[in-house]
Order: structure tokens, then sequence, then C-alpha cells
């Protein structure tokens, strides 16, 4: 090793045991000084980052954290704010005016003790005191009542705790009548209610009086009960996905081009992807195309029942375009797609159709576009070829890396995410993924969440 590097090297590593040393001078502060019980000192020793880094730069070469504090008071809700999930930009106009001690708000404390009791992840605090801070100033027991309200009507503590780091704001006022109808509707279907909530994330804003009107006009339409319940339970994130948005949107295309209830009821429960994603924009520019060259609503209600994946995977160039292209009249390039509905990518839009290749290479890549479908990637879509082609190994293993994110503790949403920015993520092994994992929050003391926005981090080589 060259002499810059282990120059380097030595920094680095001075440089984390200053920072592990800083951490520990901080839970004593917390816990001794302050007199703060010693899980809650841990705590915001260990999930403040960007805060310990600004006090470890104002240290002397031998100087302590406990030393420093004695002469210079911090305003312990920056540590806390941080703590519970926010960064300095989201929490800096959060701060009290008056106070600058945790102490000096009992209240605060107490909820604070109330849902970390509950279950609910004080990493997850940060949003809920965001979007419904008022949930922090409930005087004694109305908090822990307003949880034991949903209880009563059956919902599992597990779904409240998802549910209240999804939508805060279903602890202020009165009991959300809207989550209770979607939850008696999927029970009346037979399907768990914890099945279809794993797929709420804490990074998006749902409309329950959509998802509710949404269910209810799946049941009008005429779906058969266990049919519904058989659509759920294979593809249960799009219930919440644009809150049912979609459904709406899709239904309203299909009925255009002249399909009838069944024959929709039959498209959704043979292609249930078609429910997520950018599928029902894509498809209404497919239709639109394919209108403008002359094609029948018949015919493109035939190409969608047959095709679905083919029309709403890749967005189309404008028929004007491609006709100049092609050197085509409209109702050759009508006549070719309805020949043989595959060719309408090729032709069509701005992804080619990828060359046939070897049958193993086949196999290979069904399983792993069979896994990106499952996770809410649309199918044979620029986004998918642009993953699929970054995956090395086979599609089973890929769900088991996947999996093994999830039970760490990331959000099913956030390593969904972590895949779209960082593809060789799930490249790694599980073994690999989960030294990384430990070796971030136990001796890099950093929080999960931090892989979120640097998934980087589990897709780089491993020296042990």
């Amino acid at each position: 090793m060259s002499t810059e590097k282990k120059t380097r090297a030595t920094r680095i590593q001075r440089t984390g045991t200053r920072f592990s040393q800083a951490q520990k001078d901080l839970c004593d502060y917390f816990h001794c000084t302050r007199g703060y019980s010693f899980p809650v000192a841990e705590h915001l020793s260990k999930n403040t980052p960007v805060f310990l880094r600004k006090l470890v730069s104002k240290l002397e070469e031998d100087q302590s954290i406990g030393r420093l504090l004695c002469f210079h008071p911090i305003n312990e809700f920056e540590p806390f704010l941080e703590s519970i999930g926010l960064p300095p930009t989201k929490y800096k106009h959060l701060l009290p005016k008056n106070i600058i001690y945790l102490s000096d708000d009992p209240l605060l404390l107490e909820n604070y003790h109330v849902l970390w009791s509950y279950g609910v992840p004080r990493i997850k605090f940060g949003r809920i005191y965001l979007e419904s801070a008022e949930v922090f100033r409930y005087n004694e027991e109305v908090l822990l009542s307003k949880l034991k309200n949903y209880e009563n009507f059956g919902i599992s503590r597990a779904a409240i705790v998802k549910l209240v780091t999804c939508c805060p704001n279903l602890l202020v006022g009165e009991v959300n009548l809207n989550i209770l109808r979607v939850y008696e509707k999927l029970s009346s279907l037979g399907v768990q209610f914890d099945l279809v909530i794993q797929f709420l994330s804490d990074r998006s804003k749902y409309n329950w009086s959509r998802v509710s009107e949404m269910l209810t006009f799946l049941d009008r339409m005429g779906f058969d009960k266990q049919a519904l319940a058989t659509l759920i339970k294979e593809t249960p994130v799009f219930v919440f996905h644009e809150s049912g948005k979609n459904i709406y949107l899709l239904v309203a295309i299909l009925i255009k081009v002249g399909l009838k209830t069944d024959e929709i009821l039959n498209l959704f429960v043979k292609n249930p992807h078609i429910l997520i994603g950018n599928f029902v924009k894509i498809l209404g520019h497919s239709v639109i195309f394919l209108t403008e060259i002359g094609m029948e609503l018949g015919d493109i209600a035939s190409i969608i029942s047959t095709h679905p994946q083919i029309l709403g995977s890749s967005l189309c160039r404008s028929s004007n375009s491609v006709l100049c292209h092609l050197s085509l009249p409209p109702k050759s390039l009508s006549d070719m797609i309805k020949a043989d509905p595959t060719k309408f990518t090729s032709l069509a839009c701005t992804r080619s159709v990828d060359e046939p290749v070897h049958i193993d290479e086949q196999l290979l890549l069904k399983a792993k576009t069979e896994f990106l479908r499952k996770v809410g990637f649309a199918e044979c879509s620029d986004e998918m070829a642009k993953v699929v082609s970054k995956f090395r190994g086979r599609g089973d293993k890929l769900q088991e890396r996947f999996d093994c994110l999830v039970n760490s503790g990331l959000d099913y949403h956030d390593v969904v995410k972590m895949i779209k920015m960082v593809p060789p993520v799930l490249n790694q092994s599980t073994d690999v993924l989960i030294k990384k994992i430990d070796y971030l929050t136990n001796k890099l003391d950093y929080p999960l969440d931090s892989l979120v926005d640097y998934p980087i981090f589990c897709a780089i080589a491993w020296i042990e």
C-alpha cells in the first residue's frame, strides 16, 4: 500500500474512532447529566450523525463531548428531531423558540414513549411530527386511547403501527371511518388487512375515501367476490396505488374501446400487473395512436384483450413521425399491427423489441422479469429493461435478496426505490447484505434508513 493510501486509511480510522467515542460521550451526557432513560439517550446518540459531526467539529484535539457541553449547552430538540427521522432542512423551522431542553416539554416525551411502547419505530416518528405535530401535545392517555379505538374495531396492532407511520393524520380528530370501511370490505372478502397494509409507503400520501370508493366500484362492476379476493391477494399493491385512481382511468379506457364488464374483469384477473405502475398512462397514448392510424375500436379492444403488455409497456411516438419514418400509409401500418400485435413496440415505440436469445437466457430473463413484475415494474417497460440488464444471477435469488432487505426493517417501497436507483444492490448475496447492514448500523452507527438515499453502499464490493 502506498504512503498516501496508508495516511488516508489512518486518518479515516482515527476519524471513525473519534466519532464512536463522541457517540458514547453524547449518550453519557443525555443519560447521566440530563437524566433521560438509557434507551432514549442511546437512540439520541446513535441516530444523529449530522448533529454529532457538527459537535465533533467544535472539539479541540483532546476535548470530550461531555466537557464541551458543560460550557456550551445544546438545543436538545436538534438531535431529538434528527433521531426521529427528520433532516436539518426539515426540522429547522420546527425548533421551539423559548426552550432548548426536552425535559421542558413533558407532553412531548410522554407521547414519544406512548408511540414507542406501542411499537412504532422511533426513526418513523418524523413524519408524524411533521404532518400531525399535535399528536405530541395530547394530554395523558389521549394518544393511547386513539390507538386502542382502532384495535377495538378488530385491526391488529401491527397494522395500526403501519397505518400510523404512513398516515399520521388518523391520530388527529375522530376515528377515520374510511379506513374502517376499507378494513371491513377486505375482511368481507376474506383478505387479511395486514397482508395488504404492508404495501403502504411512509413516503406516499393516501386518500382513504378514494380507496374505499374504488373497492365499492369494483364490487358494483360485478366482480365475483372470490375473483376479487384472489386479485387482491396476488397483487395487493394495486389497492393503494394512486389511492385507486388508476382503476377508474383504466376502466374508462377499456369501456371506451368497447370491452364489456366481464371482459374487463377477466383482463384484470389474468393481467393484474396492468393495475399498477405507468401502464394506464402508456395504454392511453397507445390507444390514441391506434385510433389516429385508423384502427377500428373493436380491433383495438381485441389487441388489448390478447396483448395488454404490448400496448402498456413503452411510450409510442406520434403517429405522424412513425408514418413518416416508415414511409407507410396509415391503413398499412394498422393492418401490420392487427396481423401481428407484437410488432407494435418495434414499429411505434422508442424502444425496439429485443432480438431472440438462447433458450437458457430466455428462462433467466423470464425469472428476472417475473420478479420485477411482482414488485411493481411494468412488464416490457423501458424501466424494467434497464434494471434487468444490471442484474446477475437467478430470479429466485433476486427475490431472496429483496426479502432480506425488507426483513432487515426497510420499507417495501423504499427497497423498490433502491433497486431503481442502483439495480446491482441485488447482485450481492444475502450473507453479504446482512454483513453490510450490520456494519452500517452497528459499526458506523448510521440509521438503517440511510440506505434509501445511498443504496450504492449495498452494491460496492465487500472487503473482509
